[in-house]
Parts: structure tokens; C-alpha cells; sequence
């Protein structure tokens, strides 16, 4: 197994940090991420001359700002992790689907795949949610429906290729089933790329929540998220802008790193990169 390079190894690095930050965080900091204080309203962070009390500050209800990032870094990559997973899964399905040789299956699906990439998905999301409302059931199937077809696609050009392999058609003349042949045969050989797309998409749905939420159609009070926590600090740029900087710069790292990350996996796993 290769080592982790600089390119690899710093993002590693970022993420887990971030990671580690989103798991222990509650530990540096006695306050409930909900408990406000109007008396503690607005506190600079440390840095800036405020308390070790509040050490990243607070916001304008004079909630503890340390513990809202914590939730909502959580949140966000929980979220982000659960819509990464079921577009993962529902689009190498349909891709595995569309490779099996139908032509009318075929020509369905790549029909829906062009639809989806088309229009953007933020007017899809925000029709969705303004004609339904918000709920958690409703938000998480829209990030679970975000980048599917690029899964679909990629699975099913390669797809297509695995199918013509030797031990392939052995299978498929001894009669072994189109479902067997895709689980045994062609999915292991397109691994490779549902992984880094799903390294790819990962920081995507992260943004796709983080503006959802930002606009107030994505998590609702009580439970906060890095999106909503930047949404909560525009109001206040000028006298407080630690409250929405600190969010956004998570944002930040977080999805960077995953990017980072996800072009360092394609480097090593994509065999026409590495051959050239």
C-alpha cells in the first residue's frame, strides 16, 4: 500500500482534525449549544480580548459559540455523509441497471441523468421545499438526490466495458443472473471511481446544505448546522463577525480538504492517470 503523499497526507490531516474537533469539541466548553445568555451577548473570542469563559465567543443570544460549531460541524458532515451515501447507492444502481443492455431501460435512465444535469439542482431543492415546506425527511432526500447522476453515469461507462470481459460472458452463458454479474463482476471493477466521486460529492452536498440552510429552507432552530450558524452571523458583519466567519471557515477547510483529498484518490485509483 502506497504512503500518503503531501498531497494526500494534508488534507488527511485537516479533516481529522476537523473530525476530532466534531467528536471531543463538547469537552473543552461546560454550555449547551441552545442555553442563551442576553447578558453574555456579542463576546469577542479570546484572541480578540474576550473571556476563556466563552473562548470562541458567543452570538447575539449569547449562546456559546465553541459548542454551536461543535453541533453544527456534526451536523453538517452527518447530514452531508447520509445524502453522499443514498445518491452513492441509488446511482450506481441505476447505472448497473442501464449497462445490462436494454435499450429502452437504457434510454430512460440516460434521459433522466441529462435532466438532472441540466438543471441546476438549487432550483430544483428550493421549488421542492418552497411547494412541501421544510422538514428533516424531505431535506435529507433532497441531498440524498444531489449528484446521483454523475454516480450513474460514470458507473455505466464503465459498466458497459466490464461487460465485455471474457469471464463476464462466461458468466452470462452459464446463466448466472444480470443482478449476480453486476455484484460479483462489474461492481468491483467500478469501485474505484464510485469511490473518489463519492470524495467528490461529499464536499457538494456539503455546500448544498450549508446555502439551503443559510436561507433559512435547510435545519431549523433548535438544531443549528455550519450553514445556519453563517446565516445567523450576516446580520451582525459589522459588530460581531466572528459569528459568521468562524462557521464559514469550517465550511471552508472542510470542503477543501475533502476536495483535496478526493483528487489525490483519483491520482492513485484512476488507471488512465496513472498510466500517463
Amino acid at each position: 500500500m502506497k504512503r500518503p503523499t503531501a498531497k494526500t497526507g494534508i488534507p488527511i490531516a485537516i479533516f481529522t482534525a476537523i473530525i476530532l474537533f466534531a467528536v471531543f469539541g463538547s469537552l473543552l466548553t461546560p454550555y449547551d449549544y441552545a442555553t442563551s445568555s442576553l447578558f453574555d451577548r456579542n463576546m469577542p473570542p479570546v484572541f480578540l480580548g474576550g473571556s476563556w469563559e466563552h473562548p470562541l465567543g458567543t452570538d447575539k443570544l449569547g449562546r456559546d459559540l465553541l459548542e454551536r460549531l461543535v453541533v453544527g460541524c456534526r451536523v453538517s458532515i452527518g447530514l452531508a455523509l447520509v445524502g453522499t451515501v443514498i445518491g452513492m447507492i441509488l446511482g450506481t444502481a441505476l447505472g448497473l441497471i442501464a449497462a445490462r443492455g436494454n435499450r429502452y431501460v437504457d434510454g430512460l435512465i440516460m434521459a433522466m441523468i441529462d435532466f438532472q444535469a441540466a438543471v441546476p439542482f438549487m432550483i430544483i431543492a428550493l421549488a421542492v421545499l418552497a411547494i412541501f415546506g421544510t422538514s428533516m425527511t424531505l431535506f435529507v432526500l433532497l441531498l440524498g438526490l444531489y449528484g446521483w447522476e454523475s454516480y450513474a453515469r460514470l458507473v455505466r461507462n464503465n459498466a458497459l466495458s466490464a461487460h465485455t470481459l471474457p469471464y463476464v460472458d462466461a458468466a452470462r452463458v452459464i446463466g448466472v443472473t444480470p443482478a449476480v454479474i453486476d455484484r460479483r463482476h462489474i461492481l468491483p471493477t467500478v469501485m474505484n471511481v464510485i469511490i473518489v466521486q463519492a470524495t467528490l460529492n461529499f464536499p457538494q452536498t456539503i455546500l448544498l446544505e450549508s446555502g439551503l440552510s443559510f436561507l433559512g429552507l435547510g435545519i431549523q432552530p433548535p438544531m443549528t448546522s455550519l450553514g445556519q450558524l453563517l446565516g445567523d452571523g450576516r446580520d451582525s458583519l459589522a459588530r460581531a463577525w466572528w459569528i459568521a466567519v468562524m462557521p464559514g471557515s469550517l465550511i471552508f477547510l472542510t470542503t477543501l480538504s475533502i476536495s483535496l483529498l478526493g483528487d489525490g484518490l483519483r491520482d492513485r485509483l484512476d488507471p488512465t492517470i496513472r498510466k500517463s
